[in-house]
């Protein structure tokens, strides 16, 4: 790391920029918002220029699929979402410098410049590829309208960028038995001319600065990820797709194609600094252009490979800009035991959470922060949760801070008081207190969010021991001297833990200042204060009443959440199963219906058809007559447990050779959810052959 990036003169903080095709999460919140909110928070308190900026995405076949899906329009999806999203991320508290959309006219005119400037310098390669074509469709298939079956996994439902079941990344070309997820139809290849990121030219520049430069700062699973692309081979990657729903390729020959939407999205973090630095008057270049900014991006581990290789050879190959100098990247939150599914409605919704918790904001982050998945995927269960805030935020922090509060009240006042001689207690309680900002500068430092949350916790925990040692309540009638000592020592530990909880409790934290009541310019609250003043709240200043910081979450409220998700899983299972239907046939006429003869008839006699699997010849008593009818049914039955058998007979089917055999008619079949065959059976007593059916 470079003398300039150990101490930068700003930061630019990014946050992946979340698909306008559905509500956040607590997954998105876990793998990026959370941990990026609680680092941009921290650089704030500790005097650094931040630039913390994200946007909503916008563009691709994810917002196309979602339109075509509600029937409506591309425009109406990322406006629904936008607004959703937007508003979600303010009310949580995210404190993003600037939220954009890359809708934006000034998002449009960056990624088409940057598509422009490589253009011209002749950093992409143009080619005629042969893609996937719906030909009902009339349009190219991009790589989330394809789905078949991988071609190293087996996996049936892959999409034509990657399979979810081994996660290997394709090409729609390399599926088996491909489908349009449009029309079902089978696609067809047509040729198609797109530009192509040469990424094989890079590979030297990627393997110096990756593998050899950041061995050992980055995280080992996004290094490690890195490293097994550049050591398979890096090949050209297509930067434009044939849709009509994105930026326009702003070059000859790009008439119906845009940008694709993984070019497009990460520029947006360029985008949204421009347009807060507009607001705000001021320059946006140096956050992107100059080597004092350290640029971190926070992203989940799905998009290791676009802000580590793509995102990194574009700026490289544009030539302006700064690279990463770090792209922490969390691995996955499951909930309750399974992953988190938005099209299976399997998730806990933010915005849904915020009405059913209302002011528990901080509950929700701390909980996401303490069972973080920094390294590995780890589970969110609701008993977890109600754990957390009932054992941790209440019994713990809540617990100390009340009981300072209102002792302070209940002896003083509400007047902190002179403290007379420090104890060696008193004074080795109050040097621990100084060790906490650096004990958590080095954890947020090192990405280690979780930890460091830890570290606030024993903080408080710190402050119950002091208390519980020192026990004031009891000293106060024979030493009240030695009380007004302890209160202010205790004090100064709730004063600490107001500005150390703000990057991760930062609606906590103004709860606690206001109780304090600092926060004004008599009382600094940065986060040095903490480490340099033994004296953080002045004897003689007035604190307001005790008010709960955290509430008891009971057991009732949890078990309303857990039924919430079991009626999904019902929802989720019955669609299924209702999804294994086939679909409606086209509408026919009554006429149409009046054609076909059907009647009963009973098996007479039946032989399976000889080196057949599945053929047996039957003999049917209609009523009419004793026809021959060859029927696909000898894996499902046993010929001589089926003589005697009553079925439904299609009679005015016109007849057909099958093995030699002539067919004179079709027995009436279903499946049941086994896929075994079964008869559409006329077991009413009374039934005759010959009987019609109408």
């Amino acid at each position: 790391m470079s003398q300039s990036q150990q101490n930068p003169e700003r930061y630019t903080i990014t946050a992946a920029l979340p698909y306008t095709n559905g509500p956040i999460h607590i997954g998105h919140l876990a793998g990026v918002y959370v941990p990026a909110d609680i680092y941009a928070r921290y650089l704030r308190l500790t005097g650094h220029d931040v630039a913390f900026v994200c946007g909503s995405d916008e563009h691709g076949v994810a917002i196309s699929m979602k339109a075509k899906k509600e029937g409506v329009t591309p425009k109406e999806i990322i406006d629904k979402y936008h607004g959703i999203i937007k508003k979600s991320f303010q009310d949580f508290g995210i404190s993003f410098n600037n939220y954009s959309r890359t809708s934006a006219e000034v998002h449009h005119e960056t990624a088409s410049d940057f598509f422009k400037k490589l253009y011209e310098q002749g950093d992409f390669i143009e080619e005629n590829t042969a893609q996937l074509y719906d030909d009902e469709a009339k349009q190219f298939l991009a790589d989330r309208f394809v789905i078949g079956t991988c071609p190293n996994c087996g996996y049936d439902e892959a999409y034509g960028d990657q399979c979810e079941n081994c996660g290997s990344s394709l090409n729609a070309t390399d599926l088996i038995n491909p489908k349009s997820t449009i029309t079902g139809a089978v696609p067809t290849l047509k040729e198609t001319k797109h530009w192509f990121l040469p990424l094989d030219r890079y590979e030297d520049f990627l393997r110096k600065w990756i593998l050899e430069g950041h061995k050992e700062d980055w995280k080992p699973n996004v290094y490690g990820q890195c490293k097994s692309w550049i050591d398979g081979g890096l090949a050209p990657r297509a930067v434009t797709r044939d849709l009509d729903w994105g930026i326009p390729v702003p070059v000859k020959g790009g008439e119906g194609k845009v940008l694709y939407v993984w070019f497009d999205a990460p520029i947006g973090y360029i985008s949204s600094t421009k347009e807060w630095a507009e607001r705000e008057d001021k320059d946006w270049e140096p956050y992107w252009k100059d080597e004092n900014t350290k640029l971190v991006h926070f992203i989940g581990k799905d998009n290791i490979v676009f802000h580590c290789i793509i995102f990194p050879a574009i700026l490289k190959a544009h030539g302006d800009y700064i690279l990463p100098e770090n792209v922490p990247a969390n691995e996955f939150l499951n909930l309750e035991g399974n992953k988190l599914s938005t099209s299976k409605n399997w998730a806990v919704w933010l915005h849904e959470y915020l009405v059913e918790f209302p002011d528990m904001q901080d509950v929700l982050r701390y909980t996401l922060t303490a069972n973080a998945p920094e390294t590995k995927d780890n589970d969110f269960t609701w008993k977890d949760f109600q754990a957390r805030n009932n054992n941790e935020l209440v019994a713990i922090f809540g617990n100390f801070i009340n009981r300072v509060v209102v002792l302070t009240h209940k002896y003083y006042d509400g007047v902190v008081p002179e403290p007379t001689k420090l104890s060696k207690i008193d004074q080795e309680t109050l040097a621990e207190l100084q060790k906490y900002p650096q004990i958590i500068s080095n954890s947020l430092e090192r990405y280690r969010f979780r930890e460091a949350s830890q570290e606030l916790l024993n903080l408080a925990r710190l402050g119950n021991k002091y208390l519980a040692d020192e026990e004031p309540w009891k000293l106060i009638k024979e030493n009240e001297e030695r009380v007004k000592t302890i209160m202010f020592v205790a004090l100064q530990i709730a004063t600490g833990l107001a500005i150390l909880s703000e990057p991760f409790l930062p609606f906590t934290s103004t709860k606690l200042k206001n109780i304090l009541n600092i926060g004004s310019n008599a009382i600094q609250t940065g986060w040095e204060q903490v480490n340099d003043n033994k004296i953080l709240i002045s004897s003689g200043h007035r604190i307001n009443k005790a008010e709960l910081l955290f509430r008891k979450i009971e057991d009732n409220e949890i078990q309303k959440q857990l039924d919430k998700l079991e009626a999904t899983k019902k929802t989720n299972a019955a669609m299924e199963t209702t999804q294994e239907i086939d679909p409606q046939k086209d509408t026919i006429t009554f006429d149409d219906f009046t054609k076909l003869d059907m009647r009963v008839g009973t098996i007479v006699e039946a032989t399976k058809m000889p080196k057949t699997k599945k053929l047996m010849v039957l003999k049917v008593d209609t009523g009419l007559d004793i026809r021959t009818i060859v029927s696909g049914i000898a894996e499902s039955f046993e010929a001589d447990a089926i003589v005697g058998r009553k079925v439904t007979v299609l009679v005015n089917l016109a007849p057909r050779k099958l093995r030699g055999v002539e067919s004179q008619g079709m027995i009436l079949m279903t499946e049941d959810e086994e896929g075994k065959l079964v008869f559409v059976n006329p077991d009413q007593d009374g039934v005759e052959n010959g009987s019609a059916i109408s």
